[in-house]
């Protein structure tokens, strides 16, 4: 008998989450807003803020710099 030995994924702790598990946790942020933000990561400050990562083709967000993207007023075009 095969056991699992990860543990489960606590999305409440969890500082790196998949777009889906963001849009999971925060249901104001739809999906497809979420992709736009990264498809424009360079221009629009979020990839400076540190909120992207991508491994392989698999891209995780950094929840608490990506806040710190969105208080700063980067996601309205504004000037930090």
């Amino acid at each position: 008998m095969m056991t699992d030995t990860h543990p489960a994924t606590d999305v409440a702790t969890t500082p790196y989450l998949t777009v889906e598990l963001f849009n999971k946790k925060h249901p104001a942020f739809p999906i497809g807003t979420l992709r736009h933000h990264i498809f424009y990561q360079e221009t629009n400050g979020l990839q400076a803020a540190g909120a992207i990562y991508k491994m392989g083709r698999k891209v995780l967000i950094k929840e608490s710099a990506f806040f710190a993207w969105l208080e700063s007023g980067a996601a309205a075009g504004k000037a930090a």
